[in-house]
């Protein structure tokens, strides 16, 4: 068991993202996790990410979820069907299937991302 204390969590530049800050919680480096690794994104208004496959650093073959802790997030596949979630919500974003994300409305919207590794 390891805990790790918010106040010591670095933040991280995830590639095509703007306006908004992420801070890795989980993962080999910060705990040993080698199955997953969690991440805590706060997007600004007008905020998100670039339509993206998880290719480069992550590899396109992992999966991904987006908890809602507070906020609105609305993500989109390549294929342009959108999903709004909520505060609560959560989805699933599988291997190979491209998002983008958007944060349109005026408050800040707070996520958890898990990843999986391999």
């Amino acid at each position: 068991m390891k805990k790790i204390p918010l106040e010591t969590v670095k933040p991280y530049n995830p590639p095509a993202h703007f306006g908004m800050s992420a801070l890795k919680l989980q993962g080999k480096e910060e705990t040993g996790i080698t199955q997953f690794w969690q991440g805590l994104s706060y997007f600004l208004p007008k905020g998100g990410a670039e339509m993206q496959y998880e290719a480069g650093s992550f590899g396109a073959e992992f999966e991904k979820t987006y908890f809602m802790v507070n906020g609105e997030l609305t993500i989109t596949d390549s294929s342009g069907e959108s999903q709004i979630l909520s505060e609560g919500d959560s989805i699933a974003i599988y291997p190979n299937e491209g998002r983008s994300v958007f944060n349109h409305t005026n408050k800040t919207a707070t996520a958890l991302v898990t990843i999986s590794t391999n």
